[in-house]
């Protein structure tokens, strides 16, 4: 079930919103009978971390904007965090979306998914298709002049990952 939060990424609010996304555990790690350190409570925005080699240790909790358990469904990610940001971008205002985490974190899934299973496509081919039906549905004499960025930085460099023959840019 997804978080219920009132106007993650919209317009009414100008500020930054933290969204955490903690994937399930992955094949290798269920088999080596690895133990689940993250816990998320969608509904309080919080995830909970305890040591696995110590489990007097207390827990460690973060609270976010909003937090997405590993059960989570594309469409309710897009739905409360993409979804209100790409409403603003229709309407004029500059939108952006940042992915951040290690390697192997699930950025790549929950930007892009798979984009030949509707339910599991992610953010952008779901931007796409709002901003481009949107356009699509508009009356009247209308330009639209859509521009989209989507970089990479990775070990201090910026690379474009929409242009195949750029070369890296480094960060300054």
């Amino acid at each position: 079930m997804a978080p219920e939060k009132d106007d993650v990424g919209g317009r009414d609010s100008e500020n930054v919103k933290v969204v955490v996304r903690c994937r399930p555990m992955n094949e290798k790690e269920a088999s080596t009978n690895c133990s689940q350190v993250v816990h998320v409570d969608e509904g309080r925005g919080s995830i909970t971390l305890t040591s696995p080699s110590d489990r007097s240790e207390p827990p460690k909790v973060f609270t976010f904007d909003t937090v997405f358990g590993p059960n989570c469904k594309q469409v309710d990610i897009y739905n409360i965090v993409a979804r209100p940001i790409v409403e603003s971008v229709l309407e004029s205002y500059n939108g952006t979306i940042f992915a951040y985490g290690q390697t192997g974190t699930g950025k790549t899934f929950t930007m892009e998914g798979i984009r030949t299973v509707p339910e599991l496509c992610g953010i952008i081919p779901n931007s796409f298709a709002h901003i481009f039906g949107a356009i699509a549905k508009s009356e009247g004499d209308v330009n639209f002049l859509v521009s989209v960025s989507y970089l990479e930085i990775y070990n201090e460099e910026v690379r474009n990952l929409l242009n195949i023959n750029q070369t890296a840019m480094e960060v300054q």
